[in-house]
């Protein structure tokens, strides 16, 4: 199959960003968005993972143009708050590495090994000591490593950010910055048809009876999935009995005070029926509810998300009369994924695919790695059906390998407040998730399983002593052995209390001097009109 001539369904965030790279990648093929006038994109604001950096170098995006564009502010870390037990209170789970005094430095082990000698040590902690970063997410302050007026405080935030901004803002900057000014043409209509035949799609029949023909079509139509679910009838396997989180509340609220609350972090908090998102953007905050509708009505849910925005878990609680005065917006989720994404002639990208949910920012993830993974078949030339198989499964790998990852907040809870989070208790996780892009991190996170529920069957315990699932397992209080000799030496080696709390002592003296640093450093606030809203 060539493709010389590529057509993309849909635009948003989804579409722009694959018009985006493929131009990047392949200058000289014929690259059209159809976009209908008719149909609005989700667009309810975005907020991402580290690796959405990568993409934006590769393509060659400037921060510094988008961002103010965008709305857009840095992003240092995830916060979850009461996902452990009801008012629990939060941990982090940090972009990048923790800091590192030498490259046969075992902070995940060592910190362990504290935490066996000072029982007194919250599971925040991992972070605390070991995260540079920390002290300015703390406090709300900011400065990047390019910034020498702080002495030899360097906080590992080079490669450890990530971006939070308003979807529909960015998709019209690449539509108009970047993609239409490369060469990618720009088609606003409805498409009334979609014919099919032994290739896959035949063509796109338009409103006014034009019909578009492309080698290539990419799917990025959203829920509706118009050509890859609808054209091509592609199954769809859901993912709600172990995701059940299928309903949105959403809507955006102005600052109140914002040095205080214009933090460095997505914040989602447990509550009765899902977890509620706090996303702070330059000029205000998205805010919403995701829920499942198994367990609640539309309606109720409502009620609960405007009780968490009058409630304490804001850093300042909105009056009821305030609350009645915004905008809220539902959204229908569909979780799960189609069983193939590339078939014959059209690859799905976005919702168009699959959808997990939104927790750990993993929307533009999954967009950004399935092009990925498409310009590397396309490298070729032409794309035979070994391509096509070799591309569902990486692309598989990595979506059920994410979907994983999310499951694993909700099933290492011991939240039993409500019937929502009982079941979560006692889920009985299915196998058909297993194997994925993820099992190289959870393989070494141990074997999570209890008397009351059952994730995974058989792990090993080869360690990787930077990965992230490690933050959340620490968070949640799980005291799997990582680094199992180290743990047998406490039994035996009556040394290493005295060895581990000398490096507590030294992390902790450590720990003091990044605050110091950072109490001079600028507000976010201040760092960040200096650097991107100054005008």
């Amino acid at each position: 199959m060539k493709t010389d001539k590529i057509v993309i369904v849909g635009g948003g965030s989804a579409g722009w960003m694959a018009a985006a790279t493929l131009i990047k990648t392949y200058p000289d093929k014929d690259i059209t968005v159809i976009e209908s006038p008719d149909i609005s994109t989700i667009g309810v604001g975005e907020s991402t993972q580290g690796q959405f950096v990568r993409w934006t170098k590769y393509i060659g995006l400037d921060e510094k143009d988008f961002i103010p564009f965008t709305d857009g502010m840095y992003k240092l870390s995830i916060q979850f708050t009461d996902f452990y037990k009801k008012d629990s209170g939060p941990y982090h789970y940090p972009f990048g590495r923790p800091h590192l005094e030498d490259e046969n430095d075992l902070v995940f082990p060592t910190w362990y090994a504290m935490r066996s000698f000072n029982p007194e040590l919250e599971a925040r902690s991992l972070v605390d000591l070991t995260f540079p970063a920390q002290k300015l997410w703390s406090k709300n302050k900011f400065f990047d490593n390019e910034d020498d007026s702080l002495g030899n405080f360097k906080p590992d935030v080079d490669g450890a950010v990530a971006y939070q901004f308003d979807a529909t803002k960015f998709a019209f900057w690449l539509r108009d910055r970047y993609c239409l000014p490369r060469g990618v043409k720009h088609l606003v209509s409805h498409i009334e048809d979609v014919p099919v035949n032994d290739e896959g799609v035949e063509c796109l029949v338009l409103k006014n009876g034009e019909r578009v023909y492309a080698d290539l079509y990419i799917d990025c139509s959203g829920f509706r999935s118009l050509l890859l679910g609808q054209a091509l009838n592609e199954p769809f396997t859901s993912y709600e009995d172990f995701l059940p989180n299928n309903s949105a509340w959403a809507c955006q609220i102005p600052y109140k005070d914002k040095e205080k609350e214009l933090e460095l972090f997505t914040n989602c908090t447990a509550i009765e029926n899902g977890w509620c998102w706090n996303i702070p953007l330059w000029t205000r905050i998205g805010t919403g509810y995701n829920y499942s509708d198994k367990y609640v009505s539309d309606e109720e849910a409502l009620e609960q998300f405007k009780t968490y925005l009058s409630s304490d878990k804001m850093i300042i609680p909105r009056s009821r009369e305030e609350i009645e005065t915004y905008k809220f917006r539902n959204l229908k989720t569909r979780i799960g994924r189609h069983d193939r994404i590339f078939v014959k002639n059209v690859m799905a990208i976005g919702l168009s695919a699959g959808f997990i949910e939104p927790l750990e920012s993993n929307g533009l993830f999954s967009v950004h790695e399935f092009l990925f993974t498409l310009i590397k078949i396309m490298s070729r030339g032409e794309i035979s059906e070994f391509d096509r198989l070799w591309c569902n499964n990486e692309v598989s790998d990595i979506f059920d390998g994410f979907a994983k990852f999310v499951a694993m907040h909700y099933s290492m809870s011991l939240r039993d407040d409500t019937p929502y989070w009982k079941d979560t208790l006692n889920r009985q996780y299915s196998e058909k998730i297993g194997g994925g892009y993820m099992d190289n991190q959870l393989y070494r996170a141990a074997a999570y399983s209890s008397a009351q529920r059952k994730f995974f069957d058989v792990w090993e315990p080869h360690y990787n002593l930077f990965d992230g699932v490690l933050y959340i397992t620490a968070g949640m209080n799980y005291k799997h052995l990582v680094g199992g000799d180290l743990f047998d030496k406490i039994h035996y080696d009556p040394e290493l209390e005295n060895k581990v709390n000398f490096v507590y002592d030294k992390w902790k003296e450590r720990a003091k001097q990044w605050e110091k640093a950072a109490d001079n450093a600028p507000s976010t606030v201040e760092y960040m009109r200096n650097k991107f809203y100054s005008e």
